[in-house]
């Protein structure tokens, strides 16, 4: 038996071990994503060890001890995104609509064809906004009926499962569609109006993940949205950035990417909102993210219905209210995190200067 209890602490050690090293290769950054799954996995191992184990041999205070730090060091991550840590965005106390912004984000998966039931569920929830991610020429065709009550829309459809659309009731203007890093991966990039007549400027993500499917290492994903976050930092306006990122929501690329940007994460104390993977409820973790900066409140954030997709949709109502987060919410970055940050973008010769910065054109 402790030869087996030996070999499980072992594994479950490495694989806690594993991504607090900085290598890139998406074999290790890959451990980053189910540090909830392994939390209950060494927690359920740590119990047998108590009721199983000989307590007066020291062979089982050190497997039980390693355990226990796995299990500290585990929890440390995922803690804020539950409603045991203290929130980061304040709740909107606002009854004013005309500074109400209502997103959903949804990837669609290419090869999903309940475009009815997707519609259905944007129908009953009304979003001011709607971006769709792996959106190709048959999604585009299919959300066609969304034009009536969408007239502001961003088309680029791409049948490589990095397609993006998006339908907004309020005006955009000056957006661009841009590859910043990976010339099949685009971004948009665009000024929203509120009916305040607040401004705001907005960043659709979709960067590729670390995967033996498509890049071996997180260095074009970590690359993108570096630099997006370099570029949002220069900015006073009110700032949102969303969609699939393919990076969760307590890894250190997402954590780097805050500190970089200064923006607010809206789940931290209310939850996870796990959007990937819907089919399996038991690998599941957040994929799909909404940031924003200072500017606003939330009035609500919630994970829809399933509608044949591997991801939920995920929507988000922000209210423009600015002045009410707490000065020191978020998280700050170091002089570590500035040089790491320099190595991320500089190992993709990106530069915070690519990413399209609309509110310089003329509105």
């Amino acid at each position: 038996m402790y030869i087996i209890f030996t070999i499980l602490t072992v594994i479950v050690t490495v694989l806690t071990v594993l991504p607090i090293s900085r290598f890139e290769k998406w074999w290790i950054r890959g451990w980053d994503f189910p540090r909830l799954q392994l939390f209950v996995i060494i927690l359920i191992l740590l119990t047998l060890e108590l009721l199983l184990l000989d307590s007066g041999l020291l062979r089982t205070w050190i497997l039980v001890s390693v355990l226990l730090l796995c299990l500290i060091y585990q929890a440390w991550w995922i803690v804020p995104y539950t409603r045991f840590f203290k929130v980061e965005v304040k709740r909107s106390d606002s009854i004013e609509d005309r500074q109400n912004l209502k997103i959903i984000t949804a990837n669609v998966l290419m090869t999903n064809r309940k475009a009815k039931a997707f519609i259905a569920l944007i129908e009953e929830n009304q979003p001011d906004i709607l971006v769709t991610l792996e959106s190709d020429q048959w999604w585009q065709d299919q959300l066609d009926s969304l034009e009536i009550d969408y007239p502001y829309i961003i088309k680029c459809p791409l049948d490589n499962f990095y397609g993006m659309h998006v339908y907004s009731k309020l005006p955009m203007k000056n957006y661009q569609i841009e590859f910043l890093v990976e010339e099949d991966k685009p971004s948009i990039h665009t000024l929203v109006i509120l009916p305040s007549g607040h401004i705001v400027r907005v960043h659709f993500l979709h960067p590729a993940p670390p995967s033996p499917t498509e890049n071996d290492e997180s260095s074009e994903r970590d690359a993108e949205l570096i630099v997006v976050a370099k570029s949002v930092a220069d900015s006073e306006m009110p700032i949102i950035v969303t969609g699939d990122l393919n990076d969760v929501a307590w890894s250190r690329t997402t954590r780097l990417f805050r500190k970089i940007s200064g923006l607010l994460d809206p789940r931290v104390g209310r939850g996870m909102f796990n959007t990937f993977h819907a089919d399996y409820w038991f690998m599941r973790w957040p994929l799909d993210h909404l940031f924003h900066s200072k500017h606003f409140t939330l009035n609500c954030i919630r994970r829809l219905r399933s509608f044949g997709s591997d991801h939920f949709a995920l929507y988000t109502e922000l209210t423009y209210d600015h002045g009410q987060n707490d000065h020191n919410s978020g998280l700050d970055a170091d002089a570590e995190d500035i040089v790491w940050a320099k190595i991320k973008t500089s190992s993709q010769n990106v530069e915070k200067s690519d990413v399209p910065q609309p509110e310089k054109l003329s509105v």
